[in-house]
């Protein structure tokens, strides 16, 4: 931000009276600040603000997850009071056991999963298809080339392209 800006943020802030104060901060370095309701010059009412001021300052740098949840809670009016510093390292501590307990489990399940495929399944039994059981000529060794047919019986004569030659000439 140039000093540019600084200023005439400055100058709105002494003339709409609005006060800045800061709340806390965060592992990250976050700023959280509270504008509480106040009238402007102009005798209208300006709700509430809740502010963070990142660390990053550039939108660029900025990650999903940079906020803590319990101070994003807090900026979205879901929380009345701004979280106290125990509170979100207690929060960060039970965040990281999840972690671990999750990383175990799944490791012991798949542990469980290979022990157990190794255990209780059979070897496949290799088996050997000749043909499909609904065709007439199942079990047969070859069909004929020709197609054959008895009164209850059609036997499909296998087919050939000619050499180079196209049906349309």
């Amino acid at each position: 931000m140039g000093w540019s800006q600084n200023f005439f943020r400055v100058l709105w802030r002494a003339l709409s009276k609005e006060v800045k104060e800061q709340v806390g901060t965060d592992r990250f370095g976050n700023k959280y600040y509270y504008i509480p309701e106040y009238k402007n010059w102009r005798g209208q009412t300006i709700r509430e603000k809740r502010i963070v001021e990142s660390a990053n300052k550039r939108e660029i740098d900025y990650e999903v997850g940079d906020i803590p949840t319990e101070w994003e809670a807090w900026i979205r009016k879901t929380r009345k009071t701004p979280p106290t510093m125990e509170e979100t390292m207690k929060n960060e501590k039970h965040k990281e056991e999840i972690k671990m307990k999750t990383k175990d489990f799944y490791e012991k399940e798949k542990l469980l999963r290979e022990e157990s495929s190794k255990e209780h399944l059979a070897p496949p039994v290799q088996t050997q298809i000749k043909g499909h059981a609904s065709a007439p000529y199942f079990g047969k060794e070859e069909s004929s080339v020709a197609p054959t047919s008895t009164g209850k019986t059609f036997q499909p004569g296998s087919w050939m392209p000619q050499d180079g030659k196209s049906h349309n000439q």
